[in-house]
């Protein structure tokens, strides 16, 4: 297997972020990430994936994004180059960004019916190769010298099947996620075999169906964001928009998964890293901390931070 094509769904009109969202599409939001230049979030997103081999990239949108994309990235290398005549820096992340444009291909997801109907809009692109697949409102950092995709490709070329990102995560939190039921493997204490998947579910049914041995008292397996998946995933897909096949009023990538782990290999990685979902309330800020802490202006966030929470402190009534 190998993997050279991802696909990012970013067809959203992001109802949370609104009024910020009826402005600018919700993958182009700005944060300051690691390296300290301020990016649209699709760009973010995008380099993960190149620094992790991927060398074409589709990005689903919603009708007549794509134009909109395009001139927003243009428009923000030419204000930045107008802005900053004589800085480098400036000049560098112009550059990215126009290459970036250009290097970008668009599917249209004409209606909104779903994640996996996101997915199956991207099939031509993909056409019979297996793809790096993320979503367009996550960052992800990771805790190891390679790039959380990497990891997540890394798996999927060396037992030549699908692989699906996941993360141990509390038990009030897994209505926000799909979540997997597995067995761990002997020879990898952070790949799962998997035997279920459910969307969004709430606390009980996940008891009942969705415990891994192993993890701690509270937590379940839930999906981190990113997946490599087969080709197999677009016949499933398929089924499903031509059948209307619905749960929760929409058609979902899951339930397209729960028949690829009846029909072949399918695995998840425990993968080393963090996973920031900037579709839910503070989402954007957790991510916007958590680059800075991670970047090179480290040191100045931090005393920042402790100078802001020492004067919040020093305002509370006692």
């Amino acid at each position: 297997m190998q993997v050279s094509k991802a696909v990012i769904t970013a067809a959203g009109r992001g109802a949370r972020q609104y009024p910020a969202s009826d402005t600018v599409q919700k993958a182009m939001s700005p944060l300051v990430d690691r390296d300290g230049l301020t990016k649209p979030v699709l760009q973010i997103i995008a380099e993960e994936a190149l620094a992790s081999g991927i060398e074409e990239i589709c990005v689903v949108a919603a009708p007549g994004d794509e134009a909109v994309y395009r001139d927003q990235f243009r428009a923000y290398a030419n204000n930045l180059r107008a802005a900053y005549r004589d800085a480098k820096w400036a000049d560098d992340q112009a550059r990215k960004l126009l290459e970036l444009e250009q290097r970008l291909t668009f599917a249209v997801q004409a209606e909104p019916k779903g994640y996996g109907h996101a997915v199956w809009c991207a099939r031509e692109f993909v056409g019979g190769d297996s793809f790096l697949l993320l979503l367009g409102d996550h960052l992800y950092l990771s805790a190891e010298p390679r790039r959380c995709a990497r990891q997540l490709i890394d798996l999927a070329t060396a037992e030549g099947c699908a692989v699906s990102a996941v993360q141990a995560t509390r038990e009030h939190l897994i209505h926000q996620y799909g979540t997997v039921a597995g067995r761990r493997l002997a020879q990898r204490t952070d790949v799962y075999a998997i035997d279920e998947i459910v969307e969004k579910p709430n606390p009980t049914l996940a008891e009942l169906r969705l415990q891994v041995p192993g993890l701690r008292a509270g937590h379940y397996l839930c999906f981190f964001g990113m997946h490599v998946l087969t080709p197999t995933v677009f016949e499933l897909l398929d089924e499903l928009v031509k059948g209307d096949v619905r749960e929760l009023g929409q058609i979902q990538l899951t339930t397209a998964l729960n028949i690829l782990a009846r029909r072949e290999k399918y695995l998840a990685l425990e993968t080393k890293g963090s996973r920031f979902n900037l579709g839910v309330t503070y989402g954007g800020v957790e991510a916007q901390v958590a680059l800075s802490m991670s970047g090179v202006d480290r040191e100045q966030i931090l005393a920042v931070l402790l100078e802001a929470v020492a004067r919040i402190e020093r305002a509370s009534p006692r």
